[in-house]
């Protein structure tokens, strides 16, 4: 519950600063004679909602580094190093992507992340927990998974839908923040406390719904991303990697923003299943033995 919060209220905390911003902006465009209608009002919008989440994405591999403790690995200083370099370098050019960098980071869990704006310049790193219990199959099959995230596309098109909901979570609170000022309050002139009420209220209540939706989508590419690492490395290989992660019973170890990139999301019950970023691992291996989804 607490990580639902705490997810929940960095994103909708992204959200109302940058509806107060366009707010304050909006008297002042008014002031020089510039009628901010519903067009512009979308133009301007699109641009802080689109622009927040691609900043989150440009600046992905540097949090990674910083907050994971991601050591990249430049020269492989023994033969496990070895081995990671050449199987990410192998997926990647089964997957026909440049090779990305490839780190580890410090954990006792199984957990991997691919992350990065371009398909030909992104990061895959892996605990030093993953490399620890899995076996060469099983991680092997992880990394797929990860390289598949990348040859998908998966950090750019989860920026863009977050992106896309930003911006209309933006211009259809202020709208509703217009009709309550106008209708409710019976306000002519500038912009009343009604506007300011129901504008930060409509903006947390889209604010959910526009998680809810981010994390649908984050689901579903996580069982396109288990298909392309049954593709690279086998479909036994993949499935039992699944099973691995399932034994475990571990949480995620990974921060908020960089959950959603991990082979191994938190674990939730009942409607907070809305928010989780990964299926539930029963059902993903379901899918995998069924042939549900491609690559």
């Amino acid at each position: 519950m607490k990580r639902i919060g705490l997810f929940l209220a960095t994103n909708l905390a992204v959200l109302v600063l940058l509806g107060v911003v366009l707010s304050v902006l909006q008297p002042w465009l008014l002031q020089q004679g510039i009628y901010l209608n519903t067009p512009v009002l979308l133009v301007l919008a699109a641009v802080f909602g689109m622009g927040g989440a691609f900043v989150s994405l440009a600046i992905s591999k540097w949090m990674a580094k910083r907050f994971m403790g991601v050591v990249v690995i430049t020269q492989p200083r023994n033969a496990a190093e070895q081995w990671l370099v050449e199987t990410v370098r192998r997926h990647a050019r089964q997957a026909g992507i440049g090779m990305p960098e490839v780190g580890v980071y410090d954990s006792p869990q199984m957990n991997a992340f691919a992350t990065g704006m371009r398909r030909d310049d992104a990061l895959v790193a892996v605990s030093t927990g993953l490399l620890r219990r899995m076996t060469r199959e099983e991680a092997d099959a992880v990394l797929g998974h990860e390289v598949t995230h990348v040859a998908n596309g998966d950090m750019v098109t989860l920026a863009l839908v977050q992106g896309v909901l930003n911006t209309f979570v933006i211009v259809l609170s202020r709208l509703v923040g217009q009709v309550v000022d106008r209708v409710v309050f019976r306000n002519e002139r500038g912009y009343g406390p009604g506007f300011w009420v129901a504008m930060i209220v409509a903006e947390i209540l889209f604010g959910i719904l526009a998680s809810v939706i981010v994390m649908w989508f984050s689901r579903q590419r996580e069982f396109r991303a288990d298909a392309g690492g049954a593709r690279l490395a086998g479909r036994g290989a993949m499935i039992a990697a699944l099973q691995r992660l399932q034994a475990g019973h571990e949480p995620a170890d990974m921060p908020d923003q960089l959950e959603a990139f991990g082979i191994n999301g938190r674990k939730d019950q009942g409607w907070r299943r809305w928010f989780m970023s990964h299926p539930p691992i029963e059902e993903r291996i379901r899918a995998l033995s069924e042939g549900r989804y491609q690559p």
